[in-house]
């Protein structure tokens, strides 16, 4: 990714007093206004409009209160502009990419809620509208559109009683929230406009109708309606309540009300630091690099992920000592959870160094340096990384999200496909968080997955998950290298000898290709690697994107 040349924008130069101030005219003598005077007042009302929009709709149940604070006392349109881009900048998922595929899905599912939640009121107002907007489609959704009668299962007392319309939706995992959440809509009016419910009582069309609805242990005679936690919350906490036989933990009276109240709130900023961004006036990211991160499994409770800076030595400043060269670069990287709990934490230097005699061919190439941070699977975590040259003082910083991938033992799975500049044996005394070293191999990632005809496209991936022949004790793997550019296949190959090895580790797979770049032009592209295994008749496929291009500066490796 290239780093912003910009760290933030001259966003909140909240010392600015850029006000307008408007009078009337005396009243005996009015001015009429020109038509350019009310074309330009009409774009204000029209500018203002959307502004307000933007805050009271738009990102309403996204934005925190403490943005909505700072976003309210901006001055001048020019700072809620630049606030706006932040905004959505902070929440990229992926700050490589031009764009923002978590706004286009906010905005997508703020048209889905329109289209199918509006009921006398739009639909992004409704309650399903609101968690539709912050959580998109549930896993699971039960709907009874008419109610009518309704079998209560255990965990809501058991019986039978006439409901009103409803809907269950069922979340596998919600950040912040937790994992199993049950979301309960109910439409009590008939107007078509469900509403949030906190108790599964509030569905029940018999609730207040005597003998009528009741649970088992009402039946039974054991309990009465005003044991149930729609009348008495505090009772179903007693162990000896008959209501609460079935009851789950997550079905506590408490633990819903927790729940009902903690899918309202704002998600997290998983990325840059609002304050940063509030009390930075003018700062920029003045030292460039490009970075890219892997994921490669290591064991069931942790993932490797390599994260891989490529600087260009010409952006570094060298001072000479005796008849060397030398440029040094401060490396500070932390990476947390959704908590704010630091996950990982280093820092490092980068020695450039060049004799007289290299020093301008040396200058005209690019620098790696690479940290393996190993990290529990199943999470998003959110990288901060600051690099600053330490003879020119630049700086450049970013903050950017980490998913690691949740191997599943029995799945065919696979890491990430990495693009190298170079596979070697990894030296012997290496350790397994030594940069550039996976395994027994040194892989060198060509982070900016730029090429040049003619060129090797060099690919290391591990397969996870494959069966193994019980006669050889030995998997069966066949991959196909696919080229795409967009839908159209420019080149295929099948795996072979001479194109691909393969290295059995007991628990994975490594299979590395080499594809020429003959007859590609230049352009971006996409590879595809297809691995079937043979034993279990399975299949899983990976891509990762690159470019063909004009030739590039050469990239050399190099240590901290």
């Amino acid at each position: 990714m290239r780093c912003s040349r910009l760290l933030v924008l001259s966003l909140l130069c909240l010392s600015l007093q850029a006000g307008y101030c408007f009078s009337d005219p005396p009243a005996d003598n009015p001015k009429p206004k020109t038509e350019k005077a009310k074309k330009k007042s009409k774009s204000e009302v029209d500018q203002a409009q959307y502004y307000k929009k933007w805050l009271d709709q738009d990102v309403v149940y996204i934005i925190s209160d403490e943005e909505k604070s700072v976003y309210k006392s901006l001055k001048n349109d020019e700072e809620r502009d630049s606030f706006i881009e932040q905004f959505w900048s902070r929440r990229n998922p992926d700050p490589r990419s031009s764009d923002n595929s978590f706004k286009e899905e906010h905005y997508a599912r703020i048209a889905y809620a329109n289209d199918h939640f509006t009921s006398g009121i739009p639909g992004w107002r409704t309650d399903r509208g609101r968690i539709y907007i912050m959580y998109g489609k549930p896993d699971e959704l039960e709907s009874h559109p008419t109610g009518g009668m309704y079998d209560r299962p255990t965990n809501e007392g058991g019986g039978q009683t006439s409901t009103y319309p409803f809907e269950k939706w069922w979340y596998r995992h919600i950040d912040g929230v937790g994992d199993d959440i049950e979301i309960e809509f109910v439409d009590q009016s008939g107007s078509g406009e469900y509403k949030m419910a906190m108790t599964p009582d509030e569905k029940d069309a018999l609730m207040n109708v005597p003998n009528a609805g009741l649970t088992l242990a009402e039946e039974m005679g054991l309990a009465s309606k005003t044991d149930r936690a729609y009348f008495n919350p505090a009772g179903m906490s007693d162990p000896n309540n008959p209501e609460n036989m079935g009851m789950m933990s997550k079905d506590q009276p408490f633990n819903r009300m927790e729940r009902f109240f903690a899918v309202q709130r704002p998600p997290e900023i998983k990325f840059k630091d609002l304050k940063s961004v509030v009390t930075t006036h003018v700062s920029f990211n003045s030292l460039q690099y490009d970075i890219r991160t892997d994921y490669i499994r290591l064991s069931t409770d942790k993932v490797l992920v390599p994260v891989t800076i490529e600087l260009s030595n010409k952006d570094l400043e060298f001072k000479k000592e005796l008849d060397v060269n030398r440029a040094s670069v401060n490396v500070y990287g932390s990476v947390t959870n959704l908590t704010g709990r630091t996950m990982y934490e280093w820092e490092d230097v980068i020695s450039v160094e060049f004799s007289d005699v290299y020093f301008q061919q040396g200058k005209d190439k690019r620098s790696e340096y690479q940290k393996i941070v190993g990290l529990p699977p199943g999470q998003p975590y959110k990288l901060d990384l600051v690099l600053k040259d330490a003879n020119s003082k630049s700086v450049g910083s970013l903050s950017m999200r980490l998913n690691a991938p949740k191997y599943e033992d029995g799945t065919l799975q696979s890491s990430s496909i990495i693009l190298a500049n170079s596979v070697s044996a990894a030296p012997i005394s290496s350790d397994q968080l030594q940069q550039y070293v996976i395994g027994d191999m040194k892989i060198v990632p060509n982070v900016t997955a730029d090429y040049v005809p003619g060129q090797n496209l060099i690919s290391y991936i591990q397969i996870y998950g494959m069966l193994i022949d019980q006669t050889s004790q030995k998997p069966s793997l066949d991959a196909t290298f696919t080229i795409k550019n967009g839908d159209k296949v420019v080149a295929e190959a099948k795996s072979t000898p001479a194109n691909s090895e393969q290295f059995f580790y007991g628990q994975r797979v490594v299979v590395l290709g080499k594809i020429p770049l003959i007859s590609v032009p230049p352009g971006k592209y996409k590879l595809e690697i297809k691995v079937q295994d043979n034993i279990a008749n399975r299949t899983v496929s990976t891509t990762t994107d690159f470019r063909v291009k004009e030739p590039v500066q050469e990239v050399s490796a190099v240590a901290p």
